[in-house]
Order: structure tokens, then C-alpha cells, then sequence
């Protein structure tokens, strides 16, 4: 027999799902559609992890072929168009009033939806580490789903997920190692005098920096209303978190490594008209976009509840709005963010001492 659209989608298992916690006919009014709007997110979220994965799969290869950055930039656009629809999603979880919801909030404590275990995922692939996230009440965020998930075969498999995800390569990782190889001024890493190239490009593009803001100050010193001691403070505070950015002195661990990578990054994004860097800026463009996108996601997420709840206690305990906008906070890829901070304009930026090994051969 051949198929046909509700046996290849399974239509009969699917739409018998929307019970709640008891039976579809049992739902107080409107609890059918905040059920059908959250599993609606989880597919959503089963298909990003799924394009997560098969981007950093690419990226993570130990050599990267450049037609193979268009298929990784292929799964993030993916990403970010479902992220798209995801932000106006909870305009359609606004047409639930506030009283209606109160009528069948409480038998969801202490179920919440920091308990999306796919979340969590999609948090960890990326690449959100332990120390960034935000105490959940008095215990760590995942220590609370843990557990929750004691004695519930659901449960133990979410948490199960959640311990293999953390066994992953995350995304972040996957771009950092691709960074990393990045050639500078036809330089790569292992290459006979490859850090003193680095050196060479760091060094230039700080001068260029440096030379940049003096004419900047001079700009600056025709406002009537500016403070010029204040100006010149910051123009120098920002020249010295340029060098330490560069020089990667904050960085824990690797400095070195993370000094290539963060040079790397910002050859990308200063000669990104190169046409062999078009696709590397179009990548790292697509995962800005991703993570601008997530903070989208999480604010019209923290609104939406605003607007639904006020300042009420969460259902799982937490600080409700309070902690949702907390979470806005996190960031995820800091040096794709930080380096916009040290660009240049063309006009101003350092010649290339390799330009032509950026071009199309001919």
C-alpha cells in the first residue's frame, strides 16, 4: 500500500497527545492551546539541535573545505529562521488573558519551563558553560532538573540527554579550532614564523587603531557640550581593552591559542570583502545573528510572561520575569561580539602584506 500524509506523519499518534494531565475532553478552556504552543516549541527545538549538531560537525572537522563553510552556513540559516518564528510564536500565546490562564495555572506547579530539557541542550551545544548560568533559586540550574527527574522514567531520560550533550563538542569549541587555522597574511599555524605573523598583524592593526582615534579626538574637541578630559579617558580605555583583547591577556587557559583565534576573528571581519573570506564573514555573520536572536528569544519570552503573570513567583519556584530577564544576559560567543568593538574603516585599516593570496584564482 503506499503512503499516504497522516501515516508518513504519524497523525494518529500525534494529535492524540494534547492531554495535560488528564484527558483533552477534562482541559479548561484554553489549557488545549497553551499545550499545543509548547510542544509546538519543542519540535522546533528538536529540529535546531538537529541543524546544531550537523553545523558543528562540519566546523569541526580537522580541516575545513571551503564549500563545506556554505553548508554550515546552510544549517544556521536553518536555525535562525526557526528562531524567527519562534520570537512571533509568543504573540500567539498573548491571546491567552490573564485570568484564563490563572484558571489552570497552579496544577502545573512545580512544572516549569526552565524543565525543557531541549533548552538546556541547545544552551550546552552552543556552548553556555556551568559558571555563566544563573542560580536557579538556591541550587545550580541543572542540579534541579537532576533532581526533578529522580524516579521518573521521563525524567531519567532528559537528564540522560542533558549528561550526553555535555560529552559534546559545543559549537563555540567547533569555531574556536576552525579560528584558530585561520590564515593571516597567508600565514597558518605551524608554519615557519607564523606567531611573529601574528605578532606582525596585531601590532599593525593596534597602530592603525591608535591612529584612528586621534583623528576621532580631534571630531570629538568640536562639540561645544564635551568633556575633553572624559573623552580622552575613554579613548583611552579603549585603546587598552583593544591591546588586551588582542594580546589576549584575560583569556583563562591557552593565551596563545586564544590570541590567534581572536586575531583570526578580526582579519575575518576587517578584510571581509576579500573574496575568499566571503564565506568565513558570512558564517561568523550567521552566528551573531544566531545568538542576537536567542536574547530575542528569551526577552519577548520574559515580556510575554510580564504581560501574562506580572511579578509572580514561577511555577517551578523561581523568581518568575526576574529570573527570565536574567537570562538575557547570557552570551555565548564573546569574541564575535567584543571584536565589533576594534573594526575599522576600510579607509583606515593596515595594507595586507598577502592581499593577492585572498583572491580568485585566475
Amino acid at each position: 500500500m503506499p503512503p499516504n500524509y497522516w501515516d508518513y506523519l504519524k497523525l494518529d499518534s500525534l494529535l492524540t497527545l494534547q492531554d495535560g494531565l488528564e484527558t483533552e475532553a477534562e482541559l479548561v478552556p484554553d489549557e488545549l492551546h497553551f499545550i499545543i504552543i509548547h510542544q509546538v516549541y519543542e519540535l522546533w527545538f528538536k529540529l535546531i539541535l538537529n541543524e546544531l549538531r550537523l553545523a558543528r560537525d562540519h566546523l569541526a572537522e580537522p580541516s575545513v573545505p571551503e564549500e563545506h563553510i556554505a553548508h554550515v552556513v546552510h544549517h544556521l540559516r536553518r536555525v535562525n529562521g526557526i528562531m524567527e518564528l519562534a520570537i512571533e510564536q509568543w504573540r500567539v500565546m498573548e491571546t491567552l488573558t490573564p485570568q484564563d490562564f490563572l484558571g489552570f495555572r497552579d496544577k502545573l506547579i512545580p512544572a516549569s519551563g526552565f524543565q525543557s530539557f531541549q533548552m538546556r541542550e541547545i544552551e550546552i551545544l552552543l556552548g553556555l558553560s556551568d559558571e555563566q548560568r544563573i542560580t536557579y533559586g538556591k541550587v545550580h540550574p541543572l542540579d534541579h532538573i537532576r533532581k526533578l527527574a529522580e524516579g521518573s522514567p521521563a525524567g531519567e531520560m532528559a537528564w540522560g540527554r542533558i549528561k550526553a550533550v555535555t560529552e559534546e563538542q559545543s559549537l563555540r569549541s567547533a569555531l574556536h579550532d576552525w579560528l584558530y587555522r585561520t590564515p593571516i597574511d597567508g600565514s597558518q599555524p605551524g608554519d615557519d614564523g607564523d606567531d611573529a605573523c601574528v605578532d606582525g598583524f596585531i601590532n599593525s592593526y593596534l597602530a592603525a587603531q591608535e591612529e584612528h582615534q586621534r583623528a576621532q579626538w580631534h571630531l570629538f574637541k568640536k562639540v561645544p557640550e564635551t568633556d575633553p578630559d572624559q573623552v580622552e579617558a575613554n579613548l583611552k580605555a579603549a585603546a587598552e581593552a583593544a591591546r588586551t583583547f588582542l594580546t589576549a591577556d584575560d583569556a583563562p587557559g591557552d593565551r596563545r591559542r586564544m590570541r590567534r583565534i581572536r586575531a583570526g576573528l578580526l582579519f575575518i571581519e576587517s578584510y571581509r570583502t576579500l573574496p575568499l573570506l566571503a564565506w568565513p564573514r558570512t558564517l561568523v555573520d550567521s552566528i551573531v545573528e544566531l545568538e542576537q536572536k536567542m536574547v530575542m528569544m528569551r526577552t519577548r519570552h520574559a515580556r510575554m510572561v510580564e504581560r501574562m503573570i506580572g511579578r509572580r513567583v514561577g511555577t517551578g519556584g523561581s523568581a518568575g520575569v526576574d529570573y527570565l530577564d536574567r537570562t538575557t544576559r547570557y552570551r555565548v560567543f564573546t569574541e564575535l561580539w567584543a571584536v565589533r568593538t576594534l573594526l575599522l574603516p576600510k579607509s583606515a585599516l593596515p595594507p595586507l602584506a598577502n592581499a593577492e593570496g585572498y583572491g580568485f584564482a585566475r
